[in-house]
């Protein structure tokens, strides 16, 4: 047996094919003997009442002219009809026959002792079928009482139903036969068409395996349980595409962003190595080393705890926290730096907010958008930092500014992680402030919004769900203020 043969019998719509002909074909079997049992009931009992219909004229003439009238008139009928398809026998209530037809043919026919039994018993009228061993066909023999204490034995051959039979059954063998093949010609079409999308989807995995990620499966307009499938497979593979394109991203801007700190290690080694001689060049460099490897380790340990919110594993260290004392902590903070480029900061809190969370998680999520303000805001403008109490309850924290804001081009890609709009390609740092500020915001049960108009500013708005104690779920808060959840 060929590869090939061995595959085709192991598919699937090799196996409905079968199951679907073999359903076919027993269910027409039945089918069969149910028409066989009732057409062979019918005919049988069409014999029966010819043969009870032909005893009632013998127990007539039996009343009106005799036995003897009776012997001439079953003669009569038995050469008229044919011997070789009825006969009779008058027979007293002993058994014992004293007239009949030519019994030359039925000689093997005998006298049934217990249906005479049965008559002397009280029953009206006996059946009985006898199959002769020579002959392909059965005998349907009436016994029944025609006078007082005259019995009658009335035969009749079934040759005719049985050809019928033999001949319903060639015809039946014939076309279930035909019908079979046609059952699973139809069966094999069928089973195709209904695995044929299956098939798509296997096609498309496998070009997938060999590296296609922009391969779908196409999509039918049947609306059935296959379409569902390609459409849920391709939104499969739409969210694996985005999920690799952003792991190649972000390799690419984690290789170009190691590249400079490690070159400047370098370079600043190779520079001391090859012209420092007094031991406070060497002190510099190892400082200056010491200072890169910190901004190194600092972005690495921000991507893990990014790659730990998205993830939803990051372990918070919450304990009680006053969300409004932090933020005027960070006015606090940024304040020198505003008043260096004649920015004026206002900070608006009320005077407590408590709350559960992880205050270092926080400080950092409030610090990088502070930052962000005051960076990309120029001299004389304004930023104003605001803390408001929601029902839910929950806390929204807006930081606006009147800074250089940000297109609409780039305002969705704002939080991806190392992502730099062009007017911050000149400041330091590494585009992982804004997608930090998100991850904390969500590890917390919230979320941050963006809101610019170029030339005019930006508005960042923080929505936190207020835990009060350490049994509160946050999921059961973010419910009640109408957040959805992050994915």
């Amino acid at each position: 047996m060929s590869s090939r043969t061995i595959k085709t019998t192991r598919s699937l719509a090799f196996r409905l094919t079968l199951a679907y002909a073999g359903i076919f074909t027993l269910s027409s079997c039945i089918a069969f003997f149910l028409f066989y049992f009732l057409m062979t009931s019918v005919l049988r009992s069409q014999i029966d009442q010819e043969l009870l219909k032909q005893s009632g004229v013998f127990a007539s003439l039996l009343r009106t002219g005799g036995i003897d009238a009776v012997k001439s008139v079953a003669v009569l009928e038995s050469k008229a009809s044919g011997e070789k398809k009825i006969f009779f026998r008058l027979l007293s209530t002993t058994g014992q026959a004293f007239s009949s037809s030519n019994m030359s043919y039925w000689e093997d026919i005998g006298i049934s002792k217990e249906s005479i039994g049965r008559l002397l018993a009280g029953a009206s009228h006996v059946y009985d079928t006898i199959d002769i061993a020579e002959r392909n066909h059965s005998v349907r023999i009436l016994y029944t009482v025609i006078g007082p204490r005259i019995l009658l034995q009335l035969g009749q051959s079934m040759e005719n139903i049985s050809r019928f039979v033999q001949a319903f059954q060639k015809i039946f063998i014939a076309t279930m036969a035909v019908l079979s093949i046609f059952a699973g010609a139809v069966g094999w079409f069928m089973a195709r068409r209904a695995v044929s999308g299956v098939e798509s989807v296997t096609r498309t995995a496998q070009r997938i395996s060999e590296g296609s990620l922009a391969q779908r499966v196409p999509v039918r307009s049947h609306g059935d349980e296959i379409d569902q499938l390609a459409v849920t497979f391709n939104q499969m593979l739409d969210r694996i595409e985005i999920l690799v394109t952003g792991i190649k991203e972000m390799s690419d801007n984690i290789a170009h962003d190691l590249k400079s700190p490690i070159t400047r290690i370098r370079g600043i080694a190779e520079i001391t190595l090859t012209t420092g001689t007094a031991v406070d060049e060497y002190q510099g460099m190892a400082a200056s080393i010491v200072e890169e490897c910190d901004r190194l380790l600092d972005m690495i340990n921000t991507m893990l705890m990014i790659s730990k919110t998205d993830a939803g594993i990051i372990t918070l260290e919450t304990e009680p926290v006053d969300l409004a004392a932090i933020v005027r902590n960070a006015c606090e903070l940024f304040h020198p730096m505003a008043e260096d480029k004649q920015i004026r900061l206002a900070c608006r809190t009320p005077e407590s907010v408590p709350m559960i969370g992880d205050n270092h998680l926080i400080q950092r999520m409030i610090g990088n958008l502070v930052d962000n303000a005051v960076k990309y805001t120029p001299a004389c403008g304004k930023i104003a930092i605001d803390v408001v109490e929601k029902a839910g309850p929950a806390a929204e924290i807006r930081i606006r500014d009147t800074g250089c804001g940000i297109s609409k081009e780039d305002i969705g890609n704002i939080f991806k992680r190392f992502y730099r709009c062009d007017q911050s390609r000149s400041e330091k740092g590494f585009g992982l402030g804004l997608s930090l500020a998100q991850a904390v915001a969500r590890a917390h049960g919230g979320d941050i919004e963006a809101d610019s108009q170029p030339g005019q500013g930006s508005t960042f708005t923080i929505t936190l769900p207020l835990r009060r104690s350490a049994g509160e779920d946050f999921r059961s808060i973010k419910q009640s203020i109408g957040l959805a959840q992050p994915v």
